[in-house]
């Protein structure tokens, strides 16, 4: 609500200029006159109930055509005094011709405030009879009145609208009721003008006086309504109601509304106030105390905390830059009042600088007797990591135990200058998921006596969360890194970075690019995180990240680490691991004691083999996970009658399995000419892989299908046309290519696929289905061809044959190239299954493909009348 009083606004013309005093000094007077002659009609009651103006009402005849002046943004009551200022032409000529007769006007407010010269259409159909009561005219040619509301009144129609607007009008007094109900509105609308009031001064006393002893509501509710911020629709609507009880509703929620906004505003004013009142006596009381402890040569609470962050500086140890950086903030902390918001954020830094692992650091356990426990303790198999391990605190242990000898060197011996001497170590497990690679790194901190710390990188797109923000920003706070190592309190922790393949990169940066300088043995030692913004030494610190795939990791980061492979677990070393930690386990997790459940190696390898499809063990854990619960609600209902899970009873328990892939390679292979069976290596381990062909009548096409990438595309063209340059080999027509339209499908159709190592699989494929052999259902393969015929290697051997034993394939053909690294498959594997390596395509098809005498020749496996020559098994 505005500091003063509702001002009328002009007609048709709001920038009036005024040049006089003696015109400002009239204006006032016009104002007071106004106000007073409000207040007058206020106190008013006369015994009709309408006051002063139902006299009017009753005494005015009104004339046939009444001049109509529009007002901007303004509705006048009746009842009411209000000053008016005139400045279009038009309405000064309304003014001149009123004032020379009865003095009689319509005011009706415009719809538009916005409007020059608004015509009928307009205007509302509402206003009020008015009557001028003094004029004025200003030296700048404008006029100004004083005019009262005398009654309500609605136009009927327009008669002119030159040289200003008349229009035919009647009255339309309001109905006014007396009741209880009417009362309460009345004492309810006084009591929030009144509240009102104590909120805005500049509302006249004598109007809220007057309003506290009004007995007519109609009265009350103009009186009002005229002094109050309103907008011009709800104005022009109280006038409309008809009803007095109606004109008081509207008014009090009008009121209440805008009592809450006074309300609100006072409340914020308070606050805001009050908040620099106290600020102001703390600063006051704080400077006394500064004042009475100096009297009594204490030292105040800042000077306090000043020492107590110099002594912790001196005993953190710290680097002689980062002491200096250090003190230089703990200076300037000292000269700063604690009310200053940089206090807080120097503050902040010196306590992150004072509570870094600077000089603290785990004593290393070096016997390698005891590490080699821990780690076959808490893992199966896993050889390569675990050599590793003990190849890295071996050498920690005879540099150790021959430092003196290095002391005492002659000068004369060769001194690196260029390389530091290493202290950490940086390794990257890779493998499919459920090998173990996160649990190792807690049982590496075992066996080493250090502090594990694991950090999660997948998802991380912004640089900043491995540097930190720089102090410039609002909330700033060091990278994850560095909040890790005051985490762990330790300079020597083995932290591993889980899921080092799924970072991101967006706009804010790239993550990887900034662990580069992390896992940089040449650089880490001076680590600078942006918010500490001196050096850090990471050298300590054992690095271990894992990661399912090498292909997302960036080049340049992954130069920078020791890859050791995971591959999948064989089925005996599964049955070993359930029996050894997962079965006991469940066992602990569900509530058992170590007599109530046990499992056979047999009933461990049916769940391997039919409930699970994976290189790890955790799908495994989970289906030991639901028998042991199923034992768990036995012994709850009061059936002890199992306590040792044999090979029958898994079938009862977790109801039919879930695979079986000697059987699916049976039923899609059937003998049926077109189709072989591949390796394939993905981040979940090594997996089988189908490759079908069919042949129809066609115009030699060939097409592929199953999302493959680029390079499996490239292969299968390869393929083709090296067995279409065989053909007379194979015993095919010269003309076999012209007639038929070849189709090569990989499924499943959705997941994609890429790689050149399903050539030999492709090329098999095709073979068959031309010559009418089948593929033997016991074999599988993997290579890449090229155009000659040769047979090339690939990686993943181990991967793909342990997915061979797994799916119960006893056959697999590898090229020749690959042999060494049948060498890294277990002997259990190597055992079971006989390998065959190849330099040429044409060795692959001796050994993949069923004798021609116990297969159908291509004719007889060809059909007429337009129908396909070979369908692919479904």
């Amino acid at each position: 609500m505005p500091d003063d009083p509702k001002k009328p606004v002009d007609d048709e013309n709001q920038d009036i200029p005024e040049d006089e005093q003696t015109t400002e000094q009239t204006i006032e007077t016009a104002k007071q006159d106004a106000e007073e002659r409000a207040v007058d009609l206020a106190h008013n009651d006369v015994a009709d109930g309408t006051g002063e103006a139902a006299d009017a009402e009753t005494t005015i005849d009104l004339p046939d055509s009444l001049p109509i002046l529009p007002l901007r943004g303004l509705v006048v009551y009746p009842f009411t005094t209000i000053p008016l200022t005139i400045g279009q032409p038009r309405s000064v000529k309304l003014v001149d011709d009123v004032v020379a007769g009865d003095r009689l006007i319509g005011m009706v407010a415009s719809k538009d405030p916005d409007l020059e010269t608004p015509g009928p259409e307009d205007i509302y159909e509402y206003g009020t009879l008015g009557q001028i009561n003094r004029l004025f005219r200003a030296p700048d040619g404008t006029i100004r009145l004083l005019v009262q509301g005398v009654a309500r009144i609605k136009v009927e129609e327009y008669t002119a609208s030159e040289p200003f607007l008349q229009a035919r009008v009647t009255y339309a007094p309001e109905t006014v009721e007396k009741d209880i109900e009417v009362e309460a509105l009345m004492r309810n609308v006084v009591e929030q003008f009144g509240r009102m009031a104590d909120l805005v001064p500049s509302i006249p006393s004598e109007l809220i006086n007057a309003a506290l002893n009004v007995n007519e509501p109609l009265q009350l509710v103009y009186a009002l309504a005229t002094y109050i911020r309103i907008a011009l629709e709800d104005q022009q609507n109280l006038l409309r109601l008809d009803a007095v009880i109606d004109k008081l509703r509207t008014l009090m929620s009008i009121l209440t509304k805008e009592l809450e906004v006074l309300e609100l505003g006072h409340k914020i004013q308070s606050e805001a106030q009050s908040e620099m009142e106290k600020m102001q006596r703390e600063y006051f009381l704080r400077e006394q105390l500064k004042a009475i402890q100096r009297e009594l040569g204490e030292g105040d609470e800042q000077a306090v905390e000043v020492e107590e962050f110099r002594r912790k500086i001196e005993q953190a140890n710290m680097p002689e830059e980062a002491a200096r950086e250090a003190r230089r903030e703990l200076d300037r902390l000292s000269r700063l009042p604690t009310a200053a918001a940089e206090y807080g954020v120097i503050r902040t830094y010196l306590d992150w600088m004072v509570n870094l692992p600077w000089d603290v650091r785990t004593e290393d356990n070096l016997e390698i007797v005891h590490a080699r426990g821990v780690l076959d303790e808490d893992h199966y198999g896993l050889q390569d990591i675990k050599e590793r391990i003990l190849e890295y605190l071996a050498v920690r242990k005879l540099r150790q135990e021959r430092a003196d000898e290095f002391e005492t060197e002659d000068e004369d011996s060769p001194v690196d200058l260029v390389r530091r001497e290493r202290k950490g170590a940086i390794l990257c497990f890779v493998g499919p998921p459920g090998v173990g690679k996160t649990s190792l790194g807690t049982s590496i901190a075992r066996a080493m006596g250090r502090r594990f710390t694991r950090m999660s990188l997948g998802g991380i797109r912004d640089e900043a969360e491995i540097r930190g923000f720089r102090r410039t920003y609002i909330g700033a706070m060091p990278g994850r890194l560095v909040q890790t190592m005051r985490r762990v309190n330790s300079r020597n922790p083995v932290i591993m970075l889980d899921e080092v393949d799924k970072l991101g990169r967006d706009f804010r940066g790239d993550p990887a690019s900034a662990l580069l300088e992390v896992l940089d043995p040449e650089q880490n030692f001076e680590f600078r995180d942006h918010y500490l913004d001196v050096a850090f030494d990471l050298s300590e610190v054992m690095f271990i990240t894992t990661a399912n795939t090498l292909e997302t990791i960036p080049g340049p980061l992954l130069d920078r680490m020791e890859i050791i492979q995971l591959s999948g677990y064989t089925e005996l070393e599964k049955v070993q691991i359930a029996q050894q930690y997962l079965v006991p386990r469940q066992i602990r997790e569900n509530g058992l004691r170590p007599d109530e459940l046990a499992f056979t190696d047999a009933a461990i390898l049916k769940i391997v083999r039919d409930y699970t499809r994976e290189a790890g063990v955790r799908n495994l854990e989970r289906e030991i996970g639901r028998v042991a619960r199923k034992i768990v609600t036995r012994i709850a209902e009061g059936r002890e009658d199992l306590t040792t899970v044999d090979k029958d009873d898994i079938l009862g328990l977790l109801d039919h399995p879930r695979f079986g892939y000697q059987t699916e390679i049976e039923e899609r292979t059937a003998d049926t000419p077109g189709i072989a069976v591949g390796l394939s290596v993905t981040v979940f381990g090594g997996d089988v892989l189908f490759v079908e062909a069919a042949q129809m009548p066609g115009s030699k096409g060939f097409q592929y299908t199953g999302q493959l990438g680029q390079v499996m595309q490239e292969s299968a063209r390869t393929a083709f046309s090296y067995v279409r340059s065989k053909a007379g080999d194979l015993k095919l027509d010269s003309d076999y290519f012209e007639k038929r339209d070849i189709h090569l499908h990989v499924p499943a159709g959705a997941v994609p696929k890429d790689g050149p190592s399903a050539g030999v699989t492709m090329a098999t494929a095709l073979a068959s289905l031309f010559t009418g052999r089948p593929v033997r259902s016991n074999v599988a393969m993997t290579g890449e061809i090229t155009l000659r015929g040769q047979v090339l290697p690939v990686g993943g051997i181990k991967d793909k044959v342990l997915a061979a034993h797994r799916a119960g394939l006893d056959t697999v053909i590898l090229p020749r190239r690959n042999e060494h690294d049948v060498d890294d498959v277990p002997e259990d594997v190597r055992k079971s299954v006989e390998f065959v390596l190849v330099d040429e395509v044409d060795d692959v098809l001796d050994a993949a493909l069923m004798p021609a005498d116990d297969a159908a020749t291509p004719h007889k496996a060809a059909q007429q009348d337009g129908q396909p020559i070979s369908e692919p098994s479904t």
